[in-house]
This record gives structure tokens, C-alpha cells and sequence, in this order.
């Protein structure tokens, strides 16, 4: 009796494969389809494991194409400027004048030395943070090549460079060596001594030149001035704040 039923078995898997291979697979899955309470044939259960991986598939490329598309990263702009600090012109200035802002009581106006026949008249906002006393005679870092602009009615012509705390509660203007010669240009690292010329204040401008190097401009953990990782040197050593460490620079 069990050869007898190995032999049907035998016979009626030769007889589905013949079919697999003459009906199209449309009709053969149909034909492998088990009816209402019969088991599926091994047959019928690869066909219905087909089955549902199509469906799958076609479920994550339908997906796939209606997920919008990824917008693209937008392109640098040609006119965006590179922060180069040797755009700069940034010197060593000494306040040989200073006084109250007649019409703004936060601001000083100074007659800053910086090397030319006249000294410059700027404006700063550094009531509340040094004393008047303490700006007269003060070795300072300028930074010379901005447009002038009034400040209250005054014509500032250039900025003194301080370094502030993130709550701009504390302000210290940057501190050149005492041996460092006035109107002399600073530069930034070992290889920048040999820079070249400053941009002019209206390229200076129109190229948001300072916008671009300003944010780059910090104090380190010794409380020196650095652009990135270059020191802001002079021919007498390195700028420093009198006591800010990672502060930035404005």
C-alpha cells in the first residue's frame, strides 16, 4: 500500500511540473489556486509567496514615486566673498584725544593716532565698560578700511576693535604689546607678515568683505586674538584682550 502511494504522489508531481511548464504562469498560479477548504500544493505556496513579494515591491516603488523629491543643496554664490583677513586694514592706533559724546551718553569720540598726518576721529560705544581716564593715551587695534558713517551726528571713520562675552556685558578693547609701533598693520599667523594691500572701503563694503572675516575673529584660552587658528601678531608679539578668553571680536 505505501509503494502504491508513493508512486500517485510521484505521478502527480510529475503531472503539476508538465503544467507549470506548458500553461502560462497566469493560468498556472489560477490552476495551483487551492479551492475553499483544500490545501494549498507546495506549488501554489512558492506561487502565492510570488504573489505577495510583487505586491510588496510594487507597494514600495508606488512609495518611492510619490515621496517628493529631495531638495537640492543650494549653490554657493559666485558673489558670496571669502573671509580673508588680509582684506583688512587693521592697525595698531593710539588715543591721543577722548571725549563724552555730546549727544549719546554710552558713546566716546577719540582722535585716534594711526599713523597718518591727522589723526582719525571715531566713535565708540565703550562708556559703560572703561573709563574715561583709562581710554586717553590707549594703545588700540582699528580696523581702518570701513566706509565712515555717523554715529549721533559725528563722522567715525574706522572702529576700535574689542573682544566681548556672548551677554556683551563685558567689553575689553584688544590690547597691542606696549613696544608695538603705531600705524603699524597687523597680520594674522607666521605667513601673513608678508600680505597684500587692503581692500578699499567701498569694495569693502559692497563685498561685505568685514561681515565675512568678523565672525571668524575670537579670543583663544590665553586670551589671545586669533582669526581661525592664526595668531593676530604684530611686529612686537600677539594682540591680546586684558583678560576674555573665547570671546568674539568685534
Amino acid at each position: 500500500m505505501a509503494s502504491q502511494l508513493n508512486s500517485v504522489r510521484r505521478t502527480a508531481g510529475a503531472r503539476q511540473s508538465r503544467r507549470a511548464d506548458t500553461l502560462p504562469f497566469t493560468a498556472y498560479r489560477a490552476a495551483t489556486r487551492p479551492a475553499f477548504g483544500q490545501t494549498a500544493t507546495p506549488y501554489g505556496q512558492a506561487l502565492q509567496a510570488l504573489k505577495l513579494q510583487e505586491q510588496h515591491l510594487r507597494t514600495i516603488c508606488r512609495a518611492a514615486e510619490a515621496a517628493p523629491a529631495p531638495a537640492p543643496a543650494p549653490a554657493a554664490s559666485a558673489d558670496e566673498p571669502a573671509a580673508d583677513p588680509a582684506t583688512m586694514d587693521i592697525r595698531i592706533g593710539k588715543i591721543v584725544k577722548v571725549e563724552q559724546h555730546p549727544d549719546a551718553d554710552s558713546l566716546y569720540v577719540e582722535q585716534i593716532d594711526v599713523g597718518e598726518p591727522e589723526p582719525r576721529t571715531i566713535v565708540s560705544g565703550l562708556v559703560k565698560f572703561v573709563p574715561l581716564a583709562e581710554m586717553q593715551d590707549r594703545k588700540v587695534i582699528v580696523l581702518c578700511n570701513l566706509k565712515p558713517r555717523n554715529m549721533r551726528g559725528i563722522k567715525s571713520n574706522g572702529m576700535v576693535l574689542c573682544a566681548s562675552n556672548d551677554a556683551h556685558d563685558v567689553v575689553e578693547p584688544l590690547a597691542p604689546p606696549a613696544e608695538a609701533p603705531v600705524g603699524e598693520r597687523v597680520w594674522f599667523g607666521e605667513d601673513g607678515k608678508g600680505q597684500a594691500a587692503a581692500a578699499e572701503p567701498n569694495r569693502v563694503q559692497k563685498k561685505k568683505l568685514w561681515e565675512a572675516v568678523q565672525p571668524l575673529l575670537k579670543t583663544d584660552a590665553d586670551a589671545t586674538a586669533r582669526f581661525r587658528d592664526a595668531v593676530m601678531l604684530t611686529s612686537a608679539g600677539p594682540v591680546r584682550a586684558v583678560s576674555l578668553k573665547g570671546a568674539n571680536i568685534a
